[in-house]
């Protein structure tokens, strides 16, 4: 949860996600979307920002065993992105992720350059047909599938994005029969379970993406 201003600024805190650790470092990756992130793409080096965290759970991947598919929306690279360097230097290279990475339009396609320097070459769908394949990610990730001769029930999924992209996805891997997990977007106000402003429905009931998320198992979501 970041400040963004004192004083009379906005008065919340806004929820970003880690996106790397570099050491004792670590990186918050957003898009300019209203007051809040204005300000903060106006800081300097040297400003003095006030954070709390980190918050929450991450994607549970310690020692993967086997294939995974990793799918972004927008913004949703940010946490994805982090998982995918990690993915890249564990030796299993079975679990050497396939990256599906969907937006809008390309100006909302972010850490390509990044990517590519890891070794990943994703598969690019935009909304308007301006980047990669026309269409949205999910689509693009069914058709992946129907092309695999076994296909693809033995790869772990992990996914963020926003929440239409989510829900389409979450169907998606009970046609493909895929397991795995999904970092959830939600509005936040304080960040520490007290609000209760980020609730979701779950299959054990409501649960707060703020503390027993943003990450839940793709199967456990109501939509």
């Amino acid at each position: 949860m970041v400040e963004v201003e004192k004083g009379a600024g906005p008065l919340l805190k806004r929820p970003l996600s880690l996106h790397r650790w570099l050491g004792g470092d670590f990186q918050l990756l957003y898009r300019v979307a209203g007051k809040g992130t204005d300000i903060l793409s106006r800081k300097k080096p040297g400003d003095v920002v006030e954070v709390l965290g980190p918050l929450g759970n991450g994607f549970p991947l310690k020692q993967p065993t086997g294939p995974v598919i990793l799918v972004a929306g927008g913004i949703g690279i940010a946490p994805v992105f982090g998982l995918a360097e990690a993915l890249t230097k564990v030796k299993n290279r079975e679990s050497f992720p396939l990256l599906f990475y969907g937006a809008r339009t390309k100006e909302e396609l972010l850490c390509l350059n990044e990517l590519k320097s890891l070794g990943i070459d994703p598969f690019i769908s935009t909304d308007d047909g301006t980047f990669g394949k026309k269409g949205n990610i999910v689509n693009a990730l069914m058709k992946y599938a129907a092309r695999q001769g076994k296909g693809i029930a033995n790869h772990t999924l992990f996914a963020c994005g926003p929440a239409p992209m989510l829900k389409s996805l979450s169907a998606a891997a009970v046609k493909l029969n895929l397991k795995g997990h999904i970092a959830m977007e939600q509005h936040m106000a304080c960040g520490i379970g007290t609000c209760l402003g980020c609730v979701v429905k779950t299959i054990d009931g409501y649960r707060r993406v703020c503390r027993e998320g943003p990450v839940f198992p793709i199967e456990d979501i109501v939509w």
